[in-house]
């Protein structure tokens, strides 16, 4: 009996290609097929923001091909995702019905931050290198057709992860018209990336070491490192000997040198300026080139959510981490987020028969903590309008933008009163039966953050009795509660609208 089978696309902004993958719980994950086709949707969409009814043509016929051949290799399941490209069309939704209606593909547009996830999962899939190289400072640097986003990693803990919008395809479209004015091309792009670089290295890298970098996506192993590396692993000085041979080349002499594509071509002078100013920023002393791909980290994450394989990295703890590090950018109170955090779990935890939530609701609760006091840093007068903006404008790795807007409005009304289901339904970008879910998390998150309304973490443990629907909450604490007790009326009021269950809240008994 064959193997189950899975297949991953990509519909990237200069290519669209499919991996499919046989999954096993004995074997982990074995690649059983990579096809790639040269589509550039990325040029008239960075321009003007539609793609080409021909680009749409060409892209259907590619699908129903990857459809043919995803029944040849008895597929079971599949996920098909575009990135930065379908992120800046004008109406992405109408392009996404049309493609689906005529080749039955779903296409998931990923959030920028859910893109590099997969993308970071897919070198993590590479335990034991990764494992040992993010034990000291370290950046992922992945080089876009639309941008580039750099991680930076220290101790095994993920520090920092900032997108940019400078991918080799955009830089290309920019310049292209100026390309033929000089004879140093690499030269001008050097110049137009150069402020984005500065204010990157000033607000970002400070005085971090960063001794690797990994470098992420095969468009690397597939033209510039074609041939066999070491452990693929490039020295600064080998990488430095590779720029010299080919800065100066033009489009047409790199075709015929790599054998590529010369509108593949075009994008080797982006890539390798945007890689050596990042060499010269950091001070790296090596690269790793893995020569993996978003594929690799869709088929992951497949594999990993379905029980094939199971990770010995925590991705769940980068993504606290990331929103611990958003927390300390905005001066947020420690000792409170501590507290808070672990009263909201408490609660959590302890009343799962009422809310029915899952984990990942879990981690989106522990997000709204951590961040529901940020806004103080702009405005103490309005701080969960402002913690609320914060959130929606910041990217936080493995997160999709609904999700991030979901968090924003459970910090929004832990202060404010929720509004009624049919003006939530009007807002731009929320799908009305996340309604429930904000309601839940900011119930709980009201009820945690005022019981340390003091800012001095005076309950030790919550215990939790269920019986007739009425829940009962004992609270472990040794000092005066009286603050905290007297200002929880409003707070549980709105838990019992929103759970529909009597509660009431009493000190342990000594």
């Amino acid at each position: 009996m064959p193997l189950p089978a899975f297949a991953a696309i990509d519909v990237g902004s200069y290519e669209v290609g499919m991996k499919i993958f046989e999954m096993s719980k004995k074997n982990g994950i074995k690649e059983l097929n990579d096809i790639r086709y040269r589509l550039e949707l990325g040029n008239s969409v960075y321009a003007s923001g539609k793609i080409d009814p021909v680009m749409v043509d060409d892209l259907c016929k590619i699908l129903l091909d990857f459809k043919r051949m995803m029944k040849d290799f008895g597929v079971e399941d599949y996920r098909a995702c575009a990135t930065s490209a379908f992120r800046e069309l004008r109406s992405p939704l109408i392009v996404i019905e049309q493609i689906f209606q005529r080749t039955g593909i779903r296409i998931d547009v990923l959030s920028n931050a859910e893109q590099h996830f997969l993308g970071y999962k897919s070198i993590a899939a590479i335990e034991t290198g990764f494992k040992k190289m993010i034990q000291k400072g370290t950046a992922i640097m992945d080089v876009g057709g639309g941008s580039l986003q750099v991680s930076l990693f220290d101790k095994d803990a993920l520090v920092s992860t900032q997108n940019l919008k400078m991918g080799s395809l955009r830089i290309r479209e920019r310049l292209k018209d100026l390309e033929k004015t000089t004879i140093h091309y690499d030269h001008l792009v050097e110049e137009f990336i150069r402020n984005d670089l500065l204010s990157y290295a000033r607000l970002y890298l400070k005085d971090r070491e960063v001794k690797n970098l990994i470098l992420m996506g095969d468009f690397l192993t597939d033209t510039i490192f074609h041939e066999d590396l070491s452990d693929n692993i490039v020295t600064k000085a080998e990488f430095l000997k590779r720029y010299e041979q080919v800065a100066d080349k033009s489009t047409e002499e790199l075709a015929e040198q790599m054998s590529i594509d010369p509108e593949y071509a075009s994008l080797v002078v982006p890539t390798m300026v945007i890689i050596k100013n990042f060499i010269d920023i950091f001070q790296a002393e090596s690269l790793w080139v893995p020569g993996v791909s978003l594929m690799d980290g869709i088929g992951y994450d497949y594999a990993e959510r379905k029980n094939y394989i199971k990770s010995v990295h925590n991705f769940e703890n980068d993504i606290l981490v990331a929103a611990r590090n958003i927390a300390k950018r905005y001066s947020t109170g420690k000792n409170h987020i501590q507290g808070t955090t672990a009263l909201a779990l408490a609660i959590f935890d302890n009343t799962k028969k009422i809310h029915g939530m899952g984990s990942r609701e879990r981690l989106l609760l522990q997000l709204a903590v951590q961040l529901h006091d940020c806004g103080k840093y702009i405005n103490m007068g309005s701080v969960s309008e402002c913690s609320y903006h914060i959130i929606k404008e910041t990217e936080i790795i493995g997160l999709s933008t609904q999700e991030r807007t979901i968090i924003a409005n459970a910090v929004l009304y832990n202060n404010e009163e929720l509004k009624p289901q049919v003006e939530f339904e009007n807002d731009a970008g929320m799908k009305s039966e996340n309604y429930l879910l904000i309601a839940k998390l900011a119930a709980i998150l009201r009820l945690a953050n005022a019981m340390d309304r003091s800012h001095y973490q005076k309950i030790e443990g919550i215990k939790a009795a269920i019986k007739d629907r009425e829940l009962s909450l004992v609270l472990d604490s040794e000092m005066d509660m009286s603050l905290e007790l007297g200002l929880l009326k409003d707070k549980v009021a709105f838990f019992e609208d929103v759970f529909g269950i009597r509660l009431t809240l009493r000190r342990k008994k000594k």
